[in-house]
């Protein structure tokens, strides 16, 4: 008779905690990036009242004779599918499409989630703002190139950073020369060029036919003509740039031409897209390498993680890349609190590389990923999970009555 009760109250001590993670899902029904739990019964052990046998001399074998003593907990599993995308517009706000997690750092110990609501900290570090935890990721060089074969480290986007100057080192003229041009006809072409100040100045060339396919290219600056430069184009009977025939020399100006404080100029011009063809003459630079020193003002975040500083200089420049992290068992992982999860012995350990690489999801920007709590399953799962605890309370006082009777025998 006891084993009736004792299997009752492990059906209501079981039923209770799951009502308690049913109450836990719709408690975080709108928790960004929560991912609902699910938990599973199993029988109890058994008491055998009799083994079975096998069949002999002609009769049939018996089954086992076993009574249940109740049911236990078998998990309480976290149930990984991915949930809705809601649209915010914020650049710091991410979701990640696919499997894998952010990684984040206490500056002690890394914690993965899914809640992609970051802002920028006080040193310009791109945190979590609700738990102040670091994004790690890979910064990029001086030149914007990323290792991500380095460790992770906190991803630092500095509002305001200075981009030095960069002196002009290559020009790139294109366009026609009328090859109907008469000798000593003259055309320019006006640029912009930097010194290693960062100043801009105006150089021009300066082409004057003297030959039959055959141009002499001079220069100036800011008005100042660079003596001792010139250079020799010449071209095809198609009106093509011959290289093998033409001179072209390194551009060395003197810094006392322009500004004493900055250093000399040497400059490679490339003319070898210039053609000479009958029609007018369009001769521009369509390149060059110089800029003068800008501010980073803004930020963009590609899909694969990659962080791009846009300056005011109007030049952009990889600043560096998200990390994600998956795992071979993600259900293995530890909850925390705070919409963090951390490694266990049955998650694995971290497998990290750049979004949309190595089965990792891509990033979705402006956007965070909601509660993958589906309240229609939840609801009905409580009304089951109230029936199972009121059956199983019938058990307890059908038991207790079955007793009273049987006290009451000595009546």
């Amino acid at each position: 008779m006891m084993r009736s009760l004792f299997a009752g109250v492990s059906g209501l001590r079981n039923h209770q905690i799951r009502m308690d993670v049913i109450a836990n899902n719709i408690a975080n029904v709108n928790t960004t990036g929560y991912k609902m739990a699910r938990v599973t019964f199993q029988d109890l052990f058994y008491q055998t009242l009799r083994g079975a046998s096998a069949p002999q001399d002609g009769i049939g074998g018996t089954d086992p004779i076993q009574v249940g003593l109740g049911m236990i907990i078998g998990g309480i599993n976290t149930i990984h599918t991915p949930g809705n995308f809601q649209y915010t517009g914020n650049p710091t706000d991410f979701a990640i499409q696919g499997d894998g997690f952010f990684i984040v750092t206490d500056g002690i110990k890394n914690y993965f989630t899914r809640d992609g609501g970051f802002s920028i900290g006080l040193d310009g570090s791109l945190v979590n703002p609700s738990t102040g935890y670091k994004v790690l990721g890979w910064r990029a060089n001086t030149s914007g190139i990323v290792d991500t074969s380095m460790p992770v480290e906190p991803i630092v986007i500095p509002k305001g950073q200075q981009m030095m100057a960069r002196a002009t080192s290559n020009v790139k003229i294109v366009g026609n020369l009328d090859a109907q041009s008469d000798l000593g006809t003259t055309f320019s072409a006006p640029t912009t060029i930097y010194d290693s100040l960062g100043v801009s100045h105006t150089l021009r060339f300066t082409f004057e036919k003297t030959n039959t396919n055959e141009w002499t290219v001079t220069a100036s600056i800011d008005g100042n003509d660079i003596s001792g430069w010139s250079s020799t184009i010449v071209f095809n009977n198609d009106g093509t740039y011959d290289p093998s025939s033409s001179t072209v020399t390194t551009l060395n100006i003197s810094a006392s031409l322009f500004n004493p404080g900055a250093g000399d100029l040497n400059i490679n011009p490339d003319f070898s897209n210039i053609t000479q063809l009958g029609g007018d003459t369009s001769i521009s630079v369509s390149y060059q390498d110089g800029y003068p020193m800008g501010s980073l003002i803004d930020f963009t975040v590609s899909g694969n993680g990659v962080i791009t500083g846009i300056y005011s200089n109007g030049l952009n420049q990889v600043l560096g890349q998200i990390a994600l992290a998956n795992f071979g068992n993600p259900g293995g992982l530890t909850r925390v609190g705070s919409n963090l999860f951390e490694v266990s012995v049955n998650s694995g350990e971290p497998l990290i590389g750049t979004p949309g690489s190595g089965g990792r999801g891509s990033l979705y920007v402006g956007a965070l990923e909601m509660s993958n709590v589906d309240l229609a399953s939840e609801f009905t799962n409580m009304i089951i999970t109230q029936r199972g605890f009121q059956a199983n309370s019938r058990i307890i006082t059908t038991s207790d009555e079955m007793l009273q009777e049987l006290v009451n025998l000595k009546r």
